[in-house]
Order: C-alpha cells, then structure tokens, then sequence
C-alpha cells in the first residue's frame, strides 16, 4: 500500500500571485499568469528559499531568527473559504493579494483542513507539500483596513480556521491560472495517542 493514496479530489487553480517586497507594513501582492516554481520555491518572491530565519510560529521550537528549513515556499487558499471569510468582514469579495496568497484554488472542501502532508500535483507533475494550516496574522488585517476601511480589523476571527495552508515545493514545474491540482493525502489513521503517553 503506498504511503499517499491519491484521491478523486481535484482543485482549479483561480489565482496565483506573489509578494515581491516587504518594505511597506502591509502585505503587497502582484497577480501572475504563471509560476515556475524550483525547489527553494518560487524565485524573486519574499518567501522562497531553501531557509529560512524562524518566527514566532515556532519559538517552542526554536530561538527567534534560527535558521530552520523553509516548508512555508507557497500560501495556498480556497476560493470558498475566501468568500466565506468575505462574508464574515461584510465585503463582496476579499482579494488574494491582500492576504499574500501564492495560490487560489477551487473545488476542494474543507481545504484549510487537508492533513499535514497532503501533497497538490498539478499537470506537469509539479508536486507542492502541505506543511499545515495557515494562521489569520495582523499584517493581512492591516492591509485589509486600507484597503476597505472598517472591515480589517475583523480578519483575525472571520478567517479562522479557513486561511489556508502554507507548503513547500517537492517537485518543480509550472503552474498555470485554470490548471487542474489533484489532492494526495497520507494513508493513515488520524493521530490517537493514550492520554498518559503525552507527558513526558
């Protein structure tokens, strides 16, 4: 039995952007037709490399600014989760580059849920890794607030558990606007430890 089983759950890409700076405090994002993505992720963009300095989403792990291995290359988004979140701040629609977004896809439920380790394989083979699930941070409210006064500051708790995930490149290729991505999830049972094994 292999160690991903592919699934029947495909998504379309709708959207692919990058963020090419970060010298304002809000975050600036840019629409792409295309994105060739290596191995350190995709070149020219903030959050491509092969390493990357820690943050404080891993200070029980690592001292700030340690050298860590970079498995957050891609943001990727749903597009139902979007209009969710869109719903909740009481705006027609929230724009991917407001929140950084590398990748919006569409056609995946529950998508910001999909288990650590699911790979997403588009066409050419281009093969991305989930890391884990994206958290709602305050930069992404700032730049929400500017643009549409009155309705950033709510971004925290309206996109709760649907911002997404964060992944990194196993296999490079090209992804493309209106590119299938298909879902490979790991073959096994969800996580169950004996209550008196987690302390140690």
């Amino acid at each position: 039995m292999p160690a991903l089983e592919k699934t029947k759950h495909v998504g379309q890409i709708t959207w692919l952007g990058r963020v090419p700076h970060r010298d304002a405090p809000e975050i600036v994002g840019e629409p792409l037709d295309a994105m060739m993505l290596g191995f350190d992720g995709f070149s020219g963009e903030v959050h491509a490399g092969l390493t990357r300095a820690s943050c404080s989403r891993v200070t029980s792990q690592y001292p700030k600014d340690t050298e860590i291995r970079n498995v957050r290359q891609v943001s990727i988004v749903s597009a139902e989760e979007l209009s969710l979140i869109a719903d909740k701040l009481g705006l027609s629609e929230v724009d991917p580059a407001w929140l950084g977004a590398s990748i919006v896809v569409s056609g995946i439920a529950d998508f910001t849920h999909v288990p650590p380790s699911s790979r997403l394989q588009g066409p050419d083979g281009v093969t991305l890794t989930v890391d884990m699930l994206n958290q709602p941070c305050n930069l992404v409210a700032k730049t929400i607030e500017d643009a549409r006064p009155g309705h950033g500051k709510a971004f925290k708790a309206a996109a709760a558990g649907r911002r997404g995930v964060t992944a990194w490149v196993e296999r490079p290729g090209t992804l493309r606007l209106g590119d299938l991505v298909r879902l490979h999830i790991p073959a096994q049972r969800a996580w169950a430890p004996q209550p008196d094994l987690l302390d140690f």
